[in-house]
């Protein structure tokens, strides 16, 4: 693989605690090893779609992504489809795709791979035409991103989203929901989560059998109304058990309709809309830099 010269990083500078000076350190640890970084800031949302897209037609042999998930997936959605390899540098709350991918939190080790790591195709999710690299949620989770305080985010961290998931939780019972399959199976449930990836909120599995190299999405249904099913999902997922009949039902799909009255949608963590919606694997858009192997 030929030496990188010029990279474009693109940077959220609230993205988690200390963003702004990490940022700093990140671009003088490329140009003390000769590379040419061009740093765009963002300071509003789209900020981070609208500099990936303009990097697509610069000189740069790669594009680094330094925030949170929320970052990564306005960088992905401005980028695609390209052949210009993404690295990542987690800066943000939970940073799943980092977890995911095994890409370090020390930030010059995170540097090192998004240097010298392997560029490698994925597939993306698509939400009608937007994409997303983890996964896309209808119903309580995503009715808790949605609630979520902005402020209680930025002091707190993950806490915030506990405290808007216990709002939800205590305001309302979940909304139905119909799910639809390409072969033509509806699946009456009361939320619907499409991994592309195997973590979910953090550390918790939720698609075990999930791979960003699959042509394929895993999808979870919650089958059941009420509180108590959110209560027992949750007790499941924090145990590290996988989520079963009578309470959940799992399948790989390459493409899911879900419909439901105002039903909230959260996209890589963040609040996307309402349904109804259309989810698909796309391949052959996207090559992510991944930490070499060992051995």
């Amino acid at each position: 693989m030929p030496p990188i010269r010029a990279l474009k990083l693109i940077a959220n500078p609230v993205a988690g605690r200390n963003a702004r000076a990490q940022i700093e350190r990140a671009v003088n640890w490329f140009r003390e090893r000769g590379m040419t970084v061009d740093l765009a800031l963002t300071g509003a949302r789209g900020d981070a779609r609208r500099a990936a897209a303009e990097a697509r037609a610069g000189d740069f042999e790669r594009i680094v992504a330094a925030g949170g998930d929320g970052t990564l997936n306005e960088v992905i959605n401005g980028l695609v489809p390209s052949p210009m390899p993404l690295a990542f540098l987690p800066l943000g709350t939970t940073n799943v795709f980092a977890l995911e991918a095994g890409i370090p939190f020390e930030l010059e080790k995170a540097c090192r791979i998004a240097l010298e790591g392997e560029p490698l195709p994925v597939c993306l999710g698509a939400a009608d035409d937007h994409r997303f690299l983890l996964m896309a949620s209808a119903g309580p989770d995503a009715e808790a991103v949605y609630a979520v305080s902005g402020g209680l985010k930025r002091l707190t961290g993950k806490f915030a989203y506990l405290a808007s998931a216990a709002q939800v939780l205590l305001a309302r019972a979940p909304r139905p929901i119909v799910a639809m399959t390409a072969e033509g199976e509806t699946i009456p449930c009361y939320g619907a989560v499409v991994s592309n990836g195997r973590l979910y909120g953090g550390r918790f599995t939720i698609a075990p059998a999930a791979s960003f190299q699959e042509e394929a999405l895993d999808v979870c249904l919650l089958l059941r109304p009420g509180r108590l099913t959110l209560l027992r999902a949750a007790g499941a997922l924090a145990r590290g058990r996988p989520l079963t009949p009578p309470v959940a039902r799992t399948f790989k799909a390459c493409q899911l309709h879900l419909q439901g009255e105002a039903v909230p949608v959260q996209i890589d963590g963040d609040y996307f809309g309402r349904l109804p919606l259309t989810l698909r694997a796309v391949s052959g858009e996207l090559r992510m830099v991944l930490p070499v192997p060992e051995g």
